[in-house]
This record gives structure tokens, C-alpha cells and sequence, in this order.
């Protein structure tokens, strides 16, 4: 069986025995195609391919301007064909397993402008329960002027206890949180989302229960991760921008808008409760884009 034929042969076993969406193997036909092409100009058939001249071609692919995400999809095509071959046992080993893509450098992460953050600050909803507006007025100061995680704010709890994972200390002014790695640490709150908590506490007296949580729905229950993002998406449409917003593009606007304001990065580090620096370098990145508009 030749070359052609054998991958004709493994697209209908991924097409009829593994039933992968057309466009699925659409892209493995592509992929297997550029592997032909490679083995067609090294003069050799596909199940002489080794290692090292799939090493070759990642490089002449990444050379030509692929992206790292690109090649490592076609990686991917390529060690299932071979993996397919080795149960035909027309070949001993996979010679595209273990060849790692080049990295793709970190995207920047997605963060607001200062107006368009304060766009979504500033709106009010008329027509909402006005407890549930004064609740969601109070997230958003919280996510935005704190730079909470979303798992951050859900565990916050009205009080203070052994048992709680965060709480807000409405006398001091700061959030305790649990972040990553169960690391505890004190952020400052702001004098506007101070204001919207202490409307947001006498009015969670309507919908509370046993549950000790800060945040809580109508029927008395702490609030999910995933019922904060609806919200939050479906505010920030209301609000006229955009884009919709999710709850770590706040913390991210947060990092960038103190960082932009102080130039502090140490300080950006402690308050988004980073252990590494490096983690936090990449808003000086966000930050000169910023500026390069």
C-alpha cells in the first residue's frame, strides 16, 4: 500500500471508527498532506520517517511564520496517523512523539480601559430588585477595585469565622481573601465599594438564610463562579460596552490601571496575591500598549 493510500485509509478509519466531525478530518487530510509533502522532498515513504526529520520540519514550519498553536495541532495529526501505523505495525516507533512545539508567546491578558471601566462602575439598572442591583453594584467594586478572582469573591462570607474561606471587614476597609495555593492576604477596599457593601449587607437581609456567604441569590444560597460571569456579562452589555465582561477581565483592568497610576509592580504583586513577579510583568506589557495608543 503506498503512501496515498495509506493515508486515505486512515482518514476513513477516523472519519467512520473514531466518527470525528468533518471538519476534524478535513484538517487531519491538510496535516497529513504537508507530512507527504515533507517525506515526497526528503525521498522517503511515511513509515521511514524519524524523529529527527520531524524535529526539521517543526523548525522549517516555525521558521515560515506558524505559530507555535498551529504546529502543535499538527503534531497532534501527525502522532495520530503514526500511532495508527504502529498498530498496522508497518512502523516500530512514533517518530512525532516526544517533539514539543516552540513556544507561543503569552497573549496579553484582555483588560478595559479606564472610561469603559468606569462605564460598567457607574451603571445602574432602574427596572432590576433593587437588592439584587445593590448586590451586583457591590461585585463589580469588588472585582474591579480590589482585583478579586472570581473563586476569591464567592468565599467571601458576610462574617468573620474559623470555618470562613474570606470575608470583608466593613470597620478596617480590607477583604480578606483565600487565593491561590490557600494563601490568605489583606487587600484595601475602596471608599466607593465600601459604600455599595454597606448597601449591599442591609439589603442581603431580605434573601438571607443559614448560608454564611456575602454574596447570596434569592433563595439564600452563596452564588456560583458561573452565575457571577452571567451576571457580569449580561451588565456590561446593559452598560453599552462592547465586549462582554467576565470577572477576571476586571482583575486584570484592576492590575493594569493601578500599575498605569503608580508604576509599582511590587505593589500590583501583592494585591493580586501573586507568588511569582513574573507573573505580573506581563501587565508592563499591557501597559506600554496602552500607552503606544
Amino acid at each position: 500500500m503506498d503512501d496515498a493510500a495509506l493515508v486515505e485509509k486512515y482518514l476513513e478509519h477516523v472519519r467512520v471508527d473514531k466518527r470525528l466531525a468533518a471538519r476534524t478530518v478535513e484538517l487531519y487530510a491538510l496535516d497529513l498532506q504537508k507530512l507527504q509533502q515533507n517525506a515526497i522532498a526528503a525521498g522517503m515513504p511515511l513509515d521511514q520517517v524519524q524523529t529527527t526529520h520531524v524535529r526539521r520540519w517543526v523548525a522549517q514550519m516555525h521558521g515560515a511564520g506558524r505559530s507555535g498553536r498551529g504546529i502543535a495541532l499538527i503534531l497532534s495529526g501527525w502522532r495520530g496517523f503514526y500511532a495508527w501505523l504502529g498498530r498496522l505495525d508497518r512502523v516500530s516507533s512514533n517518530p512525532a512523539l516526544g517533539v514539543k512545539p516552540p513556544k507561543s508567546p503569552r497573549p496579553l491578558p484582555k483588560a478595559l480601559g479606564v472610561d469603559e471601566a468606569m462605564q460598567l462602575a457607574d451603571h445602574q439598572d432602574g427596572a432590576a430588585d433593587p437588592a439584587l442591583e445593590a448586590r451586583d453594584v457591590a461585585m463589580v467594586e469588588l472585582l474591579y477595585g480590589c482585583g478579586l478572582r472570581v473563586g476569591e469573591l464567592v468565599g467571601l462570607d458576610a462574617v468573620a469565622s474559623n470555618a470562613a474561606r474570606g470575608w470583608v471587614d466593613l470597620e478596617s476597609g480590607d477583604a480578606h481573601v483565600l487565593g491561590k495555593g490557600s494563601k490568605r492576604r489583606a487587600v484595601p477596599i475602596g471608599g466607593k465599594a465600601l459604600e455599595a457593601l454597606r448597601q449591599w449587607v442591609v439589603l442581603r437581609a431580605q434573601f438571607a438564610r443559614d448560608d454564611p456567604a456575602l454574596f447570596i441569590g434569592r433563595t439564600g444560597k452563596r452564588l456560583t463562579s458561573q452565575s457571577i460571569w452571567l451576571r457580569l456579562k449580561q451588565r456590561s452589555l446593559r452598560a453599552g460596552l462592547a465586549t462582554p465582561v467576565h470577572p477576571h477581565m476586571l482583575r486584570h483592568s484592576f492590575a493594569s490601571h493601578v500599575l498605569q497610576s503608580s508604576g509599582d509592580l511590587r505593589a500590583v504583586q501583592e494585591l493580586l496575591g501573586h507568588a511569582n513577579i513574573a507573573t505580573t510583568q506581563v501587565y508592563t506589557r499591557l501597559d506600554f500598549q496602552h500607552l503606544a495608543k
